[in-house]
């Protein structure tokens, strides 16, 4: 930690003998794919594949070059919109061997939400599944791009999405306009090795590789933008800090869509040459702890809920769990119980907390195996290593003494190079100095542990998903009833916070709960519908009109019952 101990400052960066990687990530695949080709790489238990680091270099090979073939260059977008599978991992590393930039797609996305990331991101091609449990994804892309219908694979003209002319189906695909899986590896033969070698030289490791999208205050996602040096070595030091070696094999039930799947999960495994594995397409508790035993895995990732799940299973002490050395809880606040009976009772003495946000790759903090143990459970850790962070007054911008509260700002390597065309909201997040804002507020000790408070702004986390209310106003907004809407999180024991709409009726207007509900489900994500709707004809105000989330969430807590919940 290379921070002065004679300063009580909230000021702290992180001091490394590990330097950073100046390289891209289809150089360094290549390198581990060379060095560990025997070892195994990827296990997908519920398509029952297991692939060496040979095994899936020569898949990602002949997928970068089918992409090639199929006319995508440098820097082209292409979305994948599937739950976790091989093939989502084929695309994330053939995409970046074809200089590619890979736009994550929610999985839990509707038709409104999935528009809107193809056309602001310009993806020329999209991946996706053909449907998973209750979503047709092949429909919903029809529903807003009806040219599929008569199209021919690779050849799409779409008035809405003028740029998209490639869509590909993760297996067999019905429909006219969508290429097979099979089908698009055929045109791997239209391009040499040494074609991709060619692409793949003509990459700089601060290329943007990456675009995922973050709910945005504004009641739009905003695409934030990541470089192979940005993810690279995130990946490698949030498993370095974990003691990971070509020996650790990680369970990763935690979306592929998301930093903490596709940097920390697949990427962390890579840094190291250990093995992923996915237990199911999303999760699934019981199949998690089936997982752990049959696969002998020695590191486990979830938000806390995952957690949660897992070890109120009715069968929980039957699972033969003693193979777990590590993992890692992020992704929304850990209640304190809940990390104690993962340290104890499911062999994880070397569980650890992580803190970020998508905009720095994602991990800011992380704690350490051997930090002590009311610091292992009550902060969010150290600083990364190579990184800067601060904590300010959010009036003055001046750095606040230790022990008192104000905005967290990360500077360093992990800051990502900005939001897809997104100027504004851009130099809104990163200031002048290169920091940026994260919204947290957070306190640091003399020590330089934090812990994370609240949130500047109102962002809810509903199971490590970040929801701003704004989003889910503006669409409640447009069902004709509503006169006003406030939407606000309260305590949850199961997901950390849930949902409540304050909704004010038109005059003459009725509606129900479930009317609203209905609304909502099918057309945005299942997790931002609200769990709670109360009716308003007034929310409480400041003296110049300014709606007061607070007081709403203290009126809600109160009248439903609810606790806040204790976390570390």
């Amino acid at each position: 930690m290379g921070r002065s101990m004679r300063e009580s400052i909230s000021y702290a960066s992180g001091a490394s003998e590990q330097p950073l990687l100046g390289t891209t990530i289809p150089r360094f695949f290549d390198r581990i794919a060379a060095e560990h080709g025997r070892r195994e790489a990827l296990v997908s238990v519920h398509q029952n594949i297991r692939l060496t680091y040979s095994q899936l270099a020569e898949r990602v090979n002949e997928l970068g070059r089918a992409f090639i073939a199929a006319g995508f260059a440098k820097g082209d977008r292409i979305g994948i919109w599937s739950p976790n599978n091989v093939e989502w991992t084929l695309v994330q590393y053939a995409t970046a061997k074809a200089g590619l930039i890979l736009v994550n797609i929610n999985p839990a996305y509707r038709v409104h939400e999935l528009a809107y990331v193809l056309e602001q991101s310009g993806c020329k091609g999209l991946v996706l599944q053909n449907r998973f449990k209750t979503s047709d994804y092949v429909a919903m892309l029809g529903e807003v791009c009806p040219e599929l219908e008569t199209a021919a694979p690779g050849a799409l003209r779409s008035e809405k999405f003028p740029q998209l002319n490639t869509v590909i189906s993760t297996t067999e695909s019905e429909t006219k306009g969508i290429f097979g899986w099979r089908e698009f590896l055929a045109l791997a033969d239209g391009c040499s090795e040494e074609e991709l070698a060619a692409r793949q030289a003509n990459q700089d490791m601060d290329d943007p590789i990456n675009i995922q999208y973050t709910s945005g205050t504004t009641g739009f996602p905003k695409g934030a933008t990541l470089s192979h040096h940005n993810i690279l070595n995130n990946a490698r030091f949030v498993a370095s800090i974990m003691n990971f070696s070509e020996d650790d094999r990680l369970v990763i039930p935690v979306p592929l869509y998301h930093c903490f799947g596709m940097v920390m999960g697949n990427l962390g495994c890579l840094t190291h040459a250990a093995c992923a594995i996915y237990p199911e397409a999303s999760f699934e508790p019981v199949s998690v702890l089936r997982t752990v035993q049959e696969e002998r895995a020695t590191a486990l990732f979830g938000v806390p809920t995952m957690f949660i799940a897992e070890l109120a299973l009715p069968d929980f002490a039957d699972y033969d769990l003693s193979s777990l050395r590590t993992g890692i809880m992020a992704g929304s606040p850990c209640p304190v119980e809940t990390m104690k009976q993962v340290n104890e009772l499911m062999h994880m003495t070397e569980v650890e907390i992580a803190y970020g946000m998508t905009e720095t790759s994602p991990v800011s903090f992380q704690t350490r195996v051997d930090s002590p143990l009311d610091k292992r459970v009550s902060t969010v850790g150290l600083v990364h290593p190579h990184l800067e962070v601060k904590i300010i007054d959010p009036a003055t911008g001046a750095i606040q003494p230790t022990g008192v509260m104000g905005e967290l700002c990360t500077r360093g390597y992990s800051v990502m190079l900005g939001y897809w065309n997104n100027e504004e909201a851009t130099r809104a997040a990163i200031d002048s100095d290169g920091w940026m804002h994260t919204g947290d507020t957070g306190v640091m000790d003399e020590a330089g542990y934090v812990n994370i408070v609240g949130r500047i702004k109102d962002m809810i986390v509903r199971g490590g998903e970040n929801v701003y209310p704004r989003e889910i106003e503006e669409y409640l907004m447009t069902q004709e009833s509503i006169e006003a809407v406030q939407v606000t999180g309260v305590p949850d024991l199961k997901y950390g916070e849930e949902i409540i709409a304050w909704v004010q009726l038109r005059d003459g207007e009725t509606t129900t709960e479930e009317d609203i509900r209905d609304f909502c489900r099918g057309r945005i994500a299942h997790y931002k519908v609200p769990r709670y709707i109360r009716f308003s004809d007034d929310f409480p105000m400041t003296v110049t009109g300014k709606v007061q989330k607070f007081r709403m969430r203290e009126i809600s807590v109160a009248e439903l019952g609810l606790k806040e919940i204790r976390t570390a």
